[in-house]
């Protein structure tokens, strides 16, 4: 009899231990199915804002470097330059940005912007009074990159693609 309730409970014991594990896998089956749809189907980032503290003098820089041309408008009661954007162009953009909340810095996020010359990206920076905060370095096949600090502040980054 002792034998008997013994081999009930070794096939008990079993039978719970396959009925955990099946329900784990079936949760990590879940879980798995639950991450890819939150795969996403576009790249993470969409849009960026650069903090100025004086519109004018931001844009006369940007223009002057990149021959951006700007929209100003308000958004949320605070002021912003508009970047140049394209539907037929990959990438994103973006907005130089003036308000209570927006404080120019090179301590945070770093924006890269393409360039085909770096040298010459460089060169306009120093002419219009920025700084160059590291040098046109190459990133081996990925190309060369840059950084520079803008008329408020900010560090913002180049990138020239191998030609």
């Amino acid at each position: 009899m002792v034998t008997l309730k013994r081999t009930l409970l070794i096939f008990a014991l079993g039978l719970l231990s396959q009925m955990i594990s099946s329900c784990k896998n079936k949760l990590k089956n879940e879980e798995q199915a639950v991450n890819k749809t939150m795969v996403k189907k576009h790249n993470p980032v969409v849009y960026f804002e650069i903090p100025v503290d004086d519109m004018d003098r931001a844009i006369t820089f940007y223009k002057a470097v990149f021959d951006f041309d700007f929209s100003k408008t308000i958004i949320d009661h605070n002021e912003m330059a508009l970047f140049p954007f394209s539907d037929e162009h990959s990438g994103i953009s973006g907005a130089l940005a003036k308000g209570e909340i927006y404080k120019p810095t090179k301590n945070g996020v770093v924006i890269y912007f393409n360039t085909e010359n770096i040298d010459a990206v460089l060169k306009r920076v120093l002419a219009n009074g920025g700084q160059i905060l590291y040098p046109k370095t190459s990133n081996g096949e990925l190309g060369f990159v840059a950084e520079l600090e803008d008329s408020e502040g900010n560090r913002i980054a180049l990138h020239e693609a191998v030609k």
